[in-house]
């Protein structure tokens, strides 16, 4: 029988589960979005909203309720080939390909950046990523409670000095919202939903849900119904502080146009607003505390896709891959934050579809009795048109393909194309699946 959950725990477990979604990287999208949605903020704010918090939020909930015990496991529900290759290609992103390198970018231009004269060459970020990843790498290696505690230390103070940023920037705005930037001026609620992409937080919620899981059942409880009562307890806190922040962002973002110019990346306006209200002080202060946030979030990444490679090629030692990762990601972050995250758009507007496909596949589950046709048939067909958005969004655009998916799919233009295609692939293959089970059920005799 399962024990009672103490009120106290959820609110707990809600800041946690906050704390490891709004990593020092998630700060950056907010002020841009607003930067450029303009006048536009609250609509782009709202699709954001959606794919930012709503969506990582209902994957926690997803894991939950699916009672596997990894992502691989739950992917395995499609195919084990999907299994492996799925949770690697995720892994990859989350990891050495974007998140972590990101890591190192956003503290590069949020704690150094600003202190340089505006035509530095590239050596700075050189060799601040060659100090940010050896750190990370040798805190990696060597696994220490000093990481837990100064990222239990840091994020308290972290949201303080955000939150008072944010309070003084809506008290005593910079300026006026201005016209909104190409982009930006219609479908601006899709454009807004395509943009929390970048957080990765849908992709790293399957992630999460372990950690939510194993923190509930470790207060005693058993039962399915009532871990998905503390997770959507718990949910429903980490959705109104994201919400909260993330907003607020998007408004002093949006507000800081007029004075402070357009500018390349949402790690620029924070540090520049920083610089508007508190002087090269806050800016210092500012600076300190995203590295150290940063690089407790990269040690964390560098950990996880270490163990999960080490695991999948016991051969490889974790060490090795922990070095390998850390190299890696010097190289990746040396071609600079706006241009990775330029990067990272094409692979995601792939990804993302897939993901969310599967969130909800994982609730219908049982309505559908797990047949893996219906896994297959949706996760196809949302592969297929996710796949061409992502070219699209590289400059790769077949327009034999591109003229007919704007004829005939549904909402296409919006980046929500494969949607319908995602419905269909699972009803047909939950058609194929019954089918298959009537030619069992009844074979052919042979009549002689």
């Amino acid at each position: 029988m399962s024990s009672r959950v103490p009120y106290s725990f959820i609110i707990i477990l809600g800041f946690m589960l906050f704390a490891l979604f709004f990593g020092a990287g998630n700060l950056i999208f907010p002020p841009i979005l607003g930067q450029l949605a303009g006048k536009n903020l609250w609509i782009a704010n709202a699709g954001f909203l959606v794919t930012g918090v709503g969506l990582p939020l209902l994957g926690v909930t997803a894991f939950v309720f699916s009672g596997e015990k990894n992502l691989q496991s739950l992917a395995r529900r499609v195919h084990p080939l999907f299994g492996i290759v799925f949770t690697t290609v995720l892994y990859l992103a989350i990891g050495p390909f974007f998140a972590i390198p990101r890591s190192g970018n956003v503290s590069f231009e949020i704690g150094v950046k600003p202190f340089l004269s505006n035509d530095a060459s590239p050596v700075p970020l050189i060799i601040f990523s060659i100090l940010f990843f050896t750190v990370t790498c040798l805190l990696s290696l060597n696994p220490t409670k000093i990481i837990d505690i100064v990222g239990r230390f840091l994020t308290p103070i972290k949201l303080t000095f955000i939150g008072l940023l944010v309070v003084v920037a809506i008290v005593r705005p910079i300026g006026k919202f201005q016209e909104p930037f190409k982009g930006y001026t219609s479908h601006v609620f899709f454009k807004g939903f395509q943009e929390g992409y970048l957080t990765m937080d849908a992709l790293v919620a399957f992630v999460f849900g372990i950690i939510i899981v194993n923190a509930i059942k470790g207060k005693g409880v058993t039962s399915k119904k009532q871990l998905m009562i503390v997770c959507g307890k718990s949910t429903a806190i980490a959705a109104s502080l994201l919400a909260i922040i993330y907003s607020a962002l998007t408004y002093m973002g949006a507000s800081s146009v007029e004075k402070l110019g357009r500018l390349d990346n949402g790690a620029e306006v924070l540090a520049k607003v920083s610089d508007y209200y508190f002087g090269s002080y806050g800016a210092i202060l500012l600076g300190l505390m995203i590295t150290v946030a940063c690089l407790t979030t990269s040690v964390g990444l560098i950990t996880a896709c270490s163990s999960f490679f080490n695991e999948l090629f016991p051969a490889i030692s974790y060490k090795k891959i922990a070095i390998i990762m850390s190299v890696f990601s010097t190289l990746i972050a040396n071609i600079g934050l706006t241009q990775l995250i330029k990067v990272s758009v094409p692979v995601l507007m792939t990804l993302y579809p897939i993901a969310i496909s599967l969130i909800f596949l994982t609730f219908l589950h049982y309505k559908f009795n797990g047949r893996p046709e219906v896994y297959q048939g949706s996760l196809i067909l949302t592969f297929i048109v996710s796949l061409f958005d992502g070219l699209n969004s590289a400059g790769i655009r077949i327009e034999v393909i591109h003229h007919l998916f704007t004829k005939f799919l549904p909402m296409y233009s919006l980046g929500l194309g494969w949607l319908v295609p995602s419905l269909i692939g699972g009803l047909c293959g939950y058609y194929v699946s019954v089918l298959r089970k009537k030619d069992v059920s009844n074979p052919i005799r042979k009549v002689g």
